[in-house]
């Protein structure tokens, strides 16, 4: 296995780590194989698969056991998201949005009494959950954005839309990133947290992607949404502060998932090229293919090293910031190479939905631009290099 290395260079690679893993392995062959090309073609979001995987734990890995989660760390984490990914990748998408970012940013940056609301609920699934800080004109520049909340007595008055929204028709519950101040302002915008049902939030248009086709993906809305302040998590103005420690961590959750497509491209191709045979014996025998199995085996064994390093500086509570975009920008380049190579040693099998790298390679591409893109990634890393 290409992933035992992490076992023997110092990360706290335990038994509960494989028990972690193994039933992982075994959630994506029982409840997601079955229906992984069905849901694709379809775009289902498959929510009762969620609630199965809350009741696994998957759904709150990181949450403590007292408000209903696993409380698990980072190496564990990874694990999970890479196993499902290796059958779903839209799967393992879902699942880390759910985990790094609506629950994540309530359980660092939440009082005591709304972590006893919300994260029991989110843990175990009975809530699905969402987070928006992306708008149609504001992407990767976060802190221009139109959405807008503005005080009115004990309340905020929200008003706006956000785009490409994980879960954003049928989350239940969203964490959303508005505008309290000057656009531009890093201290201008605030973090509340709004329950599906209130008057003024609703759903907008779902997108159809090229990949992750079963990870819902969809605009919310704003008109006059009005709630209560004590929905608001943390102090005014500290909202994009917090973002940008959430998505220190769900770029972890990124590069996990990329490893995850690269693993399960590579088996796929590695098991072809083995049984393929063209002029009398298989095609792994002839120097052109087994150098790209050899590429392809050292980038994924880079991606899985960067990634469980940025887990164990996670699990130490060091800063993860340069770390935590290393391993994404890696990992994330490399399974869209790798599933690009895997359908190239496929051949023409390799363009046919009858063969599941055609589906890695369309998954892919969405590791290089979620969550950060490869070039926001290298803008993160020499600000931190250069300092």
């Amino acid at each position: 296995m290409i992933t035992e290395s992490i076992s023997k260079i110092g990360f706290d690679y335990t038994e509960t780590h494989q028990l972690v893993a193994n039933s992982a392995r075994d959630f994506a062959e029982q409840y997601i194989r079955p229906h992984v090309m069905e849901w694709d073609e379809a775009q289902h979001f498959p929510v009762e698969l969620f609630k199965k995987a809350g009741e696994m734990g998957f759904m709150g890995v990181l949450v403590p056991q007292q408000y209903g989660g696993s409380g698990l760390g980072y190496h564990e984490y990874i694990s999970i998201i890479e196993e499902i990914s290796k059958v779903d990748p839209s799967i393992g998408l879902s699942v880390a949005a759910h985990n790094s970012l609506c629950t994540n940013h309530i359980l660092l940056f939440a009082n005591d009494e709304q972590k006893n609301r919300w994260l029991p609920k989110l843990a175990t699934a009975e809530w699905i959950g969402a987070w928006g800080l992306t708008e149609h004109n504001t992407g990767s520049d976060a802190g221009g954005m139109a959405t807008t909340a503005v005080k009115d007595g004990d309340d905020w008055i929200l008003n706006g839309a956000k785009n490409f929204i994980t879960h954003g028709i049928s989350g239940d519950i969203a964490v959303i990133v508005a505008r309290t101040g000057e656009k531009g302002d890093s201290r201008g915008m605030s973090a509340f947290v709004v329950e599906k049902g209130t008057p003024g939030f609703s759903s907008g248009k779902k997108e159809d992607k090229l990949g992750m086709r079963a990870s819902e993906t969809a605009e919310i809305i704003f008109d006059k949404c009005r709630i209560p302040d004590t929905n608001r998590l943390g102090e005014v103005g500290d909202g994009f502060i917090q973002s940008m420690k959430v998505l220190d961590g769900g770029r972890i959750s990124i590069a996990a998932l990329s490893l995850g497509v690269a693993k399960g491209a590579f088996e796929a191709a590695l098991k072809y090229s083995k049984e393929r045979v063209q002029f009398g014996k298989p095609i792994s025998s002839f120097q052109g293919i087994s150098f790209k199995l050899a590429d392809m085996a050292t980038e994924i064994e880079a991606s899985d090293l960067l990634t469980h390093k940025a887990a164990s500086y996670k699990n130490q509570g060091r800063i993860t910031t340069q770390i935590s975009a290393m391993a994404k920008m890696y990992a994330s380049e490399t399974c869209v190479k790798v599933s690009n190579e895997a359908v190239q040693i496929h051949g023409g099998y390799g363009y046919t939905k009858e063969f599941p790298v055609e589906k890695f390679y369309r998954d892919s591409k969405l590791c290089t631009i979620g969550e950060g893109t490869t070039e926001i990634q290298k803008i993160v890393i020499a600000k931190n290099i250069l300092k």
